[in-house]
């Protein structure tokens, strides 16, 4: 859900901000007082491109931000581009500075406008005035059709993975005779070279503390037996203070037991102190100078270094490697036993994938003529006279299967009679394509309410001036399908219609105001009497009368 939206030196936005709550949140105002504007900036946030007219004249940069609920999807989408979450909220910010030059804040983070795209299908669906249905492209007509209809497409996209895997490997194999023979040559010397070597794991850093070691033997053996002079040895060692201490003390406990404790802290003191001289003792001992032995680690240091610097940053990484070298030229030398599998296990994959993406076809098909129905009349209850259809058509050929199966889903829709059937992109008014996708949307909700399982998908639903060339029952009849979508999803709308703003869980006035010279948008959020006054100003025009007082009193009270 979206929770709160910033505009700051936008266009004529001087500094506004709005603070949504759920269910249907409407947006009025007169002509011209920046409406669409905010749509604009939501869809700015949602990864739409960018453009220095919106920067306020004056100012040397636009900022627009706005907080939304956090959802599972949309936290992966952050973690996978390396973002930090921010509790249970995501915070998106963009700035278009005056120069042309763009800077994308997610999370207070530097991000791109590419992780804007990737979350907005998790956020919002912003339907703006100024797009077409493009946006609404086939991914998500199939998405919407899937979504229907509860259809999975998990085993479609298992088996999708499995059959690409096996394709990949056997075209590794079937490379061309002269790719195939260099490609053994270098794999046959690199094993060599790595076999040649037999490194073992974390050998490096042993050889490296041996090294240390040997490098430094002298300074090694002068510091332990200063130390265990210095401890237990010398004249006035620690040992033997420690020891004369001690005696005292337990000279000292015999006639006052307050120092019995001191008696036996001196005591394990002592005895850690020799067992130190003697581990520095015996460390001293044990040093031998050996610069044969330093020789041979400088060496195979050396050439383990070698491996690393071409086979990977790690000695795991070479071994590593190596086994992959290994099982290709294992592959390559039994290639034409692995070839015949191989085909054999693509085969039954490419028969599991067609099965199961013949069963998600099947099922998209039987969804669609149930969805086309449904969204037929409920696009015919928004003052249109439409007919509608979803096809489902598959593309059987290898090519085009996808993770989501082999099918292309595609709403056509006519909107006048005599007219044939075309793609939604081609609807001329952007009008008429907001009330197709809110009839989408409805007949979908309404599908999942009758006992269907539906995986609900947190979105902000966003229309802007969906009422154009509409009035009357039709209005009403939109406001209506609006109420009925925001009982399970946030939707934002920008209305000229009483009929639909009536309707409003929470209703916001744009207003544009000149103060200090300067023309400026304000957004606030009306109380129960101002949306009385602004429904019946919607109503009457400027001029507020009694009338139409009353009669936006009864449809604010009809509308709950």
């Amino acid at each position: 859900m979206l929770l709160e939206l910033r505009a700051e030196n936008y266009a004529v936005i001087d500094h506004a901000i709005a603070v949504f709550g759920p269910g249907l949140n409407l947006l009025t105002g007169e002509t011209g007082a920046g409406k669409s504007i905010l749509v604009d900036a939501l869809a700015l946030l949602m990864g739409s491109k960018a453009s220095t007219d919106v920067v306020r004249h004056g100012a040397d940069k636009a900022v627009v931000s706005c907080v939304f609920e956090s959802t599972p999807p949309a936290e992966a989408t952050l973690e996978a581009n390396g973002i930090d979450p921010a509790g249970n909220e995501i915070i998106l910010r963009r700035e278009i500075l005056e120069n042309g030059k763009a800077r994308v804040y997610v999370n207070n983070q530097p991000a791109t406008v590419a992780v804007l795209r990737q979350l907005a299908p998790e956020l919002a669906l912003v339907h703006a005035q100024s797009e077409t249905l493009g946006s609404f492209d086939h991914a998500q007509q199939r998405q919407l059709l899937d979504r229907f209809a509860s259809l999975s497409t998990e085993s479609v996209t298992a088996a999708h993975t499995k059959w690409r895997e096996i394709q990949s490997r056997l075209e590794a194999l079937e490379r061309d005779e002269q790719d195939r023979l260099r490609m053994v040559d270098l794999w046959s010397f690199q094993r060599r070279e790595i076999e040649g070597a037999n490194p073992q794991p974390a050998e490096d850093e042993s050889l490296e503390a041996e090294r240390r070691v040997l490098s430094n033997a002298e300074k090694l053996y002068a510091a332990s037996m200063s130390a265990y002079d210095l401890l237990y040895d010398g004249t006035g060692s620690a040992e033997s203070t420690l020891r004369a201490a001690l005696k005292q003390v337990e000279e000292l406990a015999r006639y006052d037991t307050k120092f019995t404790e001191a008696s036996q802290q001196l005591a394990s003191t002592l005895a850690v102190v020799e067992d130190v001289g003697a581990t520095v003792r015996d460390y001293a001992e044990g040093i031998q100078s050996s610069p044969d032995r330093l020789a041979e680690i400088e060496d195979r240091l050396a050439a383990l270094q070698r491996l690393k610097r071409k086979y990977g940053n790690t000695l795991a990484d070479v071994i590593a490697y190596g086994e992959e070298v290994a099982q290709k030229l294992s592959e390559i030398e039994n290639r034409d036993e692995i070839i015949k599998t191989l085909r054999a296990d693509l085969a039954h994959a490419a028969k599991s994938y067609r099965e199961a993406a013949q069963q998600l076809h099947n099922e998209r098909e039987s969804a669609a003529k149930k969805l086309e129905k449904l969204a037929e009349a409920q696009i015919n209850d928004l003052a249109m006279k439409a007919r509608f259809t979803i096809t489902v058509n598959a593309s059987e050929a290898e090519a085009n299967w996808t993770p989501h199966g082999w099918d292309t889903i595609e709403c056509r829709i006519a909107t006048n009679a005599g007219e044939p059937l075309k793609p939604l992109d081609e609807i001329a008014s952007g009008g008429e394509m907001s009330r197709v996708l809110l009839a989408l949307k409805v007949s979908v909700e309404e599908g999942a309410a009758k006992g269907k399982k539906k995986t609900q998908v947190p979105r902000t639903l966003v229309f802007d001036e969906i009422d154009i060339g509409i009035g009357g029952r039709a209005a009403e009849a939109v406001g209506q399908k609006l109420k009925a979508l925001s009982r399970a999803q946030q939707v934002l709308c920008v209305t000229h219609l009483p009929q639909i703003a009536s309707f409003a869980d929470q209703h916001f006035l744009i207003e544009k105001l000149e103060k200090q010279g300067r023309t400026r948008t304000s957004v606030r959020l009306l109380s129960d009497n101002e949306r009385t006054e602004e429904v019946a100003r919607m109503l009457s025009g400027a001029k507020l009368t009694e009338t139409s007082i009353k009669h936006a009193e009864q449809m604010l009270k009809t509308s709950r």
